[in-house]
């Protein structure tokens, strides 16, 4: 009788995990799976070599070079994936195979961004800490119907933003360097920036943006923009946000990710003292009154984690059954 071929049970570590995606994906684990959750990164749990030889982790894990040649796969609970080509460009031969989500996330995130403008609008922050006296002095926020919102970076979830926003009565413009969508205006980040009451980065991120909205930038804006950024920290600079609001060029920021976010997230769990001039800018604008961030959380309801959850396991799933992922951008393969 042919001896029966038996398979090693696929063994997954998942760094980032908040609880309630924990129990998601344990609930989804296919029978025979050995699945291990914490929800700090690699390098904040201090993992010298890989726990599993497959890895899931999100955008603030910094993985090692090495263990692209110590581990079979890494899956990036994200849509975005700059950080594991990043990772990529680390090694100069091939090694785990690389992948990210396909996108799970857009109405989410786009229903965040509209929360923070409307909440800068409003002055909610002001509000709820005026409250304890029933004080509306200093209260007076801005309806949104015929205000001009510029949509800088028209993917998936900029056209969601540029769709909420028309639902809302507003002014809407589109900036990207590919002009996909006819019924949308486009212009310029110079002319949006010049125009634009609200303005919400949802744009990847790319060589070319990296640092782009600096102090120069702002220096150009409608005075009092609102801004809001649910894409990628590293275009919106921590220190140019703080000068921008204190030369009274921007009237608020809403922030949902953070440049330098894995440094800067650990800073504020372990509570160490900043160490740079860039972490100094975040704390300081932490605490303006104009300023609302969020822990990089837009992409958390229960819908979209019970789609990133499944997609996860989907993935992990196909790789165990051919040695390929579903889904894996061009920019990721060996």
């Amino acid at each position: 009788m042919q001896d029966e071929i038996v398979h090693d049970a696929m063994k997954i570590f998942f760094y980032e995990v908040y609880e309630e995606e924990r129990v998601c994906l344990a609930r989804m684990l296919p029978q025979g799976w050995q699945a291990d959750f914490i929800a700090s990164t690699p390098q904040e749990a201090g993992h010298a070599v890989p726990p599993a030889p497959h890895i899931s982790i999100r955008t603030q894990s910094l993985i090692p070079a090495n263990w692209l040649h110590d581990v079979s796969s890494i899956i990036s609970r994200s849509t975005g994936y700059d950080h594991l080509v990043a990772l990529k460009r680390l090694t100069p031969k091939p090694g785990a195979a690389l992948s990210c989500l396909p996108k799970y996330c857009g109405q989410a995130v786009a229903e965040h961004a509209l929360m923070l403008w409307m909440a800068l609008a409003r002055k909610l922050r002001a509000q709820l800490s005026s409250i304890q006296s029933f004080n509306r002095d200093g209260l007076t926020g801005s309806e949104l119907k015929g205000r001009r919102l510029v949509v800088a970076g028209v993917g998936d979830i900029g056209y969601r933003v540029v769709a909420i926003g028309q639902a809302l009565g507003m002014q809407v413009y589109g900036v990207d360097p590919e002009p996909r969508h006819e019924a949308l205006r486009y212009v310029s980040l110079a002319e949006g920036l010049a125009m634009a009451d609200i303005l919400v980065c949802a744009m990847n991120l790319t060589e070319n943006n990296c640092g782009l909205f600096s102090i120069g930038q702002w220096r150009r804006a409608r005075p009092g923009l609102l801004f809001v950024n649910v894409s990628r920290g590293e275009c919106s600079p921590f220190q140019d946000l703080l000068l921008a609001l204190n030369e009274g060029w921007l009237g608020g920021v809403g922030l949902d990710v953070f440049n330098h976010e894995a440094e800067f997230a650990r800073l504020l769990r372990t509570g160490v003292p900043a160490d740079s001039q860039e972490l100094s800018a975040a704390r300081e604008l932490l605490q303006h009154p104009q300023v609302l961030f969020t822990p990089h959380n837009a992409f958390n309801t229960q819908e979209a984690t019970e789609r990133k959850c499944a997609l996860t396991i989907d993935q992990f799933k196909a790789f165990e059954s051919c040695g390929q992922f579903l889904h894996q951008p061009p920019a990721l393969s060996w």
